[in-house]
């Protein structure tokens, strides 16, 4: 089996923070080839496989790779000594439900997956602290990172204004269309319609659609909770449009494979 691909982010000395490609692994069909997420119909065996490629890549153990069962809202978990000690029911059913992450655990592997949604990560050098964050159109809406920039500062006095953030791979504006319901969802919560949406035509060049821009959507919202602008890195991945690299569930069908957008900070780093 080949080696995972993945797409690396430099968020900070001893961080090690990517995205997952379709490449590597030995997932087939619309899962091919690299899919490490259990609630997208792949399968158990290719699944268990990729894990263990990307573990012995990380040099962790398969117990320290986390990923949760996301809903589309915006409830955030922590990461602690008390979830590790966890046995495999109880830590399924405390991943149940959740759309992001935190730790401030070394050698710990916190990621979410996406396939056209969008991903982001978090560093607190400060205090060591990870976040990894699912930010559909829904968490959007729903200011999910706002949120979980609130429960790091509350769980580990985090200051916004240090942290870092990458926002992953994603869909883009020119290929996120959507229905005047979600353009209403996105006005009715206040967001500043001028700078995250526009009107594109269709097929039928009479009709024009909204189409939003999600990673601008969420870069405003890490502006808002109080983060330097430098700080802040925006892939410039469609996954709609790279679909061929990256998982589009646009494009394949929701039965079809996931990206893995994780971060880790690892004790035994030597620059």
């Amino acid at each position: 089996m080949q080696q995972p691909q993945l797409d690396y982010y430099d968020m900070g000395r001893g961080v090690v923070a990517f995205s997952s490609t379709r490449h590597g692994g030995c997932s087939t069909g619309n899962y091919a080839g690299f899919n490490i997420n259990r609630y997208c119909g792949d399968n158990e065996d290719h699944i268990r496989r990729n894990r263990e490629a990307l573990c012995q890549l990380l040099g962790i153990n398969d117990d320290c790779l986390i990923i949760p069962h996301q809903v589309h809202q915006t409830k955030v978990a922590t990461i602690d000594e008390v979830f590790l000690a966890l046995g495999t029911i109880e830590r399924l059913a405390a991943l149940e439900g959740v759309d992001a992450l935190m730790t401030n655990l070394h050698d710990v592997c916190i990621g979410v997956s996406t396939a056209d949604c969008i991903p982001v990560l978090l560093y607190d050098s400060e205090h060591h602290a990870t976040c990894a964050i699912h930010a559909g159109w829904r968490g959007t809406v729903k200011c999910i990172v706002q949120k979980a920039i609130k429960a790091m500062t509350e769980t580990y006095g985090t200051h916004p204004q240090l942290l870092v953030a990458q926002i992953g791979p994603g869909i883009h504006l020119d290929s996120f269309e959507v229905g005047d319901e979600v353009y209403k969802a996105f006005a009715q919560e206040g967001f500043d319609m001028s700078t995250i949406s526009r009107r594109y035509p269709t097929t039928d060049e009479m009709v024009e659609k909204w189409h939003i821009d999600l990673p601008e959507c969420n870069r405003q919202q890490l502006i808002l909770s109080g983060l330097n602008p430098q700080n802040i890195r925006v892939s410039s991945v469609c996954t709609l449009q790279q679909s061929a690299d990256y998982f589009s569930a646009r494009r394949l069908g929701i039965n079809s494979g996931r990206i893995f957008t994780a971060i880790i900070h690892k004790s035994n780093y030597e620059p």
